[in-house]
């Protein structure tokens, strides 16, 4: 008999790209930006824009450490 390892586990639900999200956990706790690219574990997102450079500012989050945004 083999077992689904799936059973059990609540699936979590991923942002897609263009979405807005807000960090619920971690260092950058509270942040808002949008997804640029999902991954299989995180997603990249784009939190800001470095006013010398307006070079966009990156962080990765865990799917399990934000929130979508409606």
């Amino acid at each position: 008999m083999t077992e689904d390892k799936t059973l059990g586990k609540s699936e979590i639900k991923k942002a897609e790209a263009g979405e807005t999200i807000q960090v619920i956990k971690g260092e950058q706790k509270g942040k808002k930006g949008e997804v640029l690219t999902v991954r299989e574990n995180s997603v990249i997102v784009k939190v800001g824009t470095k006013p010398q450079t307006d070079e966009p500012i990156k962080i990765v989050v865990n799917h399990k450490n934000y929130k979508r945004i409606k």
